[in-house]
């Protein structure tokens, strides 16, 4: 599983850290907090890497990608990838993104419902009661010590400045504790086919997910027995479900080739 292309944009500002897999429609892979492309995206990269232009974007202050000292806002994130994508030359693109990547996912088909062709958001959410009960107030005493371990590791081998995970965590942490509910209407205006995946063991409830389907006309949905991304990715004790992965890719491509 190697790479075709890799590199740099300049993208508003920042140096954008992007990864190409495969070749085909092009499909955008969009991580999630305090991750990087490969530690969410391995998994679906070696199974479909054969079947799509894959584009992995590593997000400010995220992986290899620069850092900002400016809040992060799913908006900005949103801007940041249509810039690099235009970079890159790629007019109009599939997305695919799991947690927190789902929210700018969501923020880029609302945006620029003109470079979107449909979109994934996996284990995502829109309002702050989506999220499971004492999920808040957990993030509002969050620090450095409660981040999983497998993530610190993650980032410290991708950019091995303590001083910018500490950034990463501080930016991420913020934009969490800080989130207001979205208006409707960031869901109801998009026209790009959507599949919303989620676990029913998920950090959010599955009566969100179904919520979120139901404002985003014509969308699909997916309940999987799975906790936050297990059917998509190892989890945090380095364990893979391999036929609940290939559940979740399947159905994907379904939806990816319809």
């Amino acid at each position: 599983m190697e790479p075709k292309e890799k590199g740099y944009k300049h993208v508003n500002g920042i140096r954008m850290y992007y990864e190409i897999y495969g070749s085909g429609k092009p499909l955008v892979l969009v991580h999630g907090g305090g991750s990087s492309i490969l530690f969410d995206f391995k998994e679906i990269i070696s199974r479909l890497e054969s079947r799509f232009q894959l584009i992995g974007i590593d997000l400010q202050n995220h992986g290899m990608t620069d850092h900002r000292d400016i809040p992060e806002t799913f908006e900005q994130d949103a801007h940041d990838v249509a810039a690099l994508l235009k970079e890159l030359h790629t007019e109009k693109a599939s997305f695919w993104g799991f947690s927190n990547g789902g929210n700018t996912v969501m923020q880029i088909a609302h945006l620029y419902p003109e470079i979107t062709e449909k979109i994934i958001v996996a284990s995502s959410f829109y309002k702050r009661a989506g999220m499971m009960d004492g999920f808040f107030e957990s993030m509002a005493e969050a620090t450095l010590d409660s981040m999983p371990e497998p993530l610190k590791i993650n980032f410290l081998n991708l950019n091995p400045d303590f001083s910018k995970l500490e950034n990463m965590f501080d930016k991420d942490s913020k934009r969490m504790q800080t989130f207001e509910d979205w208006d409707g209407k960031v869901l109801t205006s998009i026209k790009a086919p959507a599949l919303f995946i989620t676990g029913d063991k998920d950090v959010m409830k599955p009566e969100h997910a179904v919520e979120m389907w139901r404002l985003v006309p014509g969308s699909q949905l997916m309940i999987l027995p799975a906790t936050h991304g297990s059917y998509m990715m190892a989890d945090f004790g380095g364990n893979t479900d391999k036929n609940l992965i290939d559940l979740t890719v399947n159905e994907a491509v379904k939806f990816l080739n319809h």
